[in-house]
């Protein structure tokens, strides 16, 4: 490494410990400055020594490691008034992030609850074959019900238990359409009425379809 660049390096680790004003050891000035300076871990070690030799820096042995942090004499005094200010700042702070990371976390819940649902295309596309179907087992079963030719007593027990099925798939189609709709509803910014038009769905009702009561 050239001088200019050994020079840099010294001057940009001062600089962060002075911006830091904490204890790191050169492993930690290291980890922290390379990749965004491209510091070698030996010029990192070879600069906080320097710096601590020129007494631009205070060194502390600690069993085996060293710890490097800033000259405190640079620094004003605080006053204890400063300090409980601070301190009550402290405070406010790690209850904003309290609230935050509680925030973050149902949003997290919400997020994975609605990538887990049905797209709104797919969506749209269930409701949308749902009404085909329904329209076209009611024109089925407006047909049985006007047929002027007799049939059996089996034949009409067949008939009345088709209907009963498709009735009842038909309720529970419809009741998913509308769970479905109204997940999406949830976070749509407009009416039920307003979403409706936009996507092109008609309703029963639309149709003037009536669920037969069986």
């Amino acid at each position: 490494m050239s001088k200019s660049k050994d020079a840099s390096g010294v001057a940009v680790i001062l600089d962060y410990l002075n911006e830091k004003n904490r204890p790191y050891s050169a492993q930690d000035v290291f980890s922290n400055l390379q990749k965004v300076h491209g510091l070698g871990k030996t010029a990192v070690v070879k600069a906080v020594e320097l710096l601590a030799q020129q007494g631009k820096i205070k060194e502390k042995i600690y069993g085996k490691q060293k710890i490097y942090f800033a000259d405190q004499s640079q620094f004003t005094d605080v006053s204890d008034t400063e300090l409980k200010g601070m301190d009550s700042r402290i405070s406010e702070l790690n209850n904003e992030v309290q609230m935050v990371s509680q925030s973050c976390r149902q949003l997290d819940s919400e997020l994975k609850e609605l990538n887990s649902s049905l797209t709104t295309k797919e969506m749209m596309a269930e409701i949308q074959e749902l009404t085909q179907e329904c329209a076209t087992y009611s024109e089925r079963l407006a047909k049985i019900k006007s047929a002027t030719n007799h049939v059996t007593p089996e034949e009409k027990e067949k008939i009345y238990k088709e209907q009963s099925l498709y009735v009842k798939e038909w309720k529970k189609r419809k009741r998913l359409a509308s769970d479905m709709m109204g997940a999406i509803l949830e976070g749509y910014p407009k009416s039920k009425k307003q979403f409706l038009e936009e996507v092109g769905i008609e309703t029963d009702e639309d149709c003037k379809v009536t669920m037969p009561n069986v």
